[in-house]
């Protein structure tokens, strides 16, 4: 089974917040791991708002970086396209996610429509609940 990560899941791999033992160690156990390629600017975000709230020193927020893009090229990366972006859309208008949400929801359905069992993590929970209705298996670590 592929493990599908968005990014409130991947930025646990980087930082230490409630859950990151779980995310870990989720990864730790699966077959693969995927995400899409703009959970890495999502992630970079993340980090900074973590370094001006005062939860990173600056080592810290280089570090954290360091590791991103020394194990960004392990995960299996779904691209960003044009029917992905209209699949999206519809799914935002559907289950009433922000833009970025329904990408990720509509990459791991390109994951799952490609053949592959996936398994879909993350910890908002109003896309968990959408992921759950388009019969993704999605919980919360």
């Amino acid at each position: 089974m592929i493990l599908y990560l968005d990014t409130s899941a991947a930025i646990k791999l980087y930082v230490e917040e409630a859950g990151t033992p779980a995310v870990v160690a989720r990864v730790g156990a699966a077959e693969a791991v995927a995400t899409v390629r703009v959970t890495y600017a999502e992630a970079r975000a993340a980090l900074a708002r973590h370094r001006r709230e005062g939860g990173l020193t600056p080592v810290g927020l280089r570090r954290a970086v360091r590791e991103l893009d020394r194990e960004w090229g392990m995960y299996n990366i779904v691209d960003v396209n044009d029917p992905l972006v209209r699949r999206a859309g519809a799914l935002a208008e559907r289950h009433g996610l922000r833009g970025y949400d329904a990408v990720q929801l509509a990459a791991a359905l390109d994951l799952r429509a490609a053949g592959a069992p996936v398994e879909f993590l993350s910890f908002d929970s109003r896309l968990n609940r959408a992921a759950r209705r388009e019969r993704l298996f999605a919980r919360r670590a």
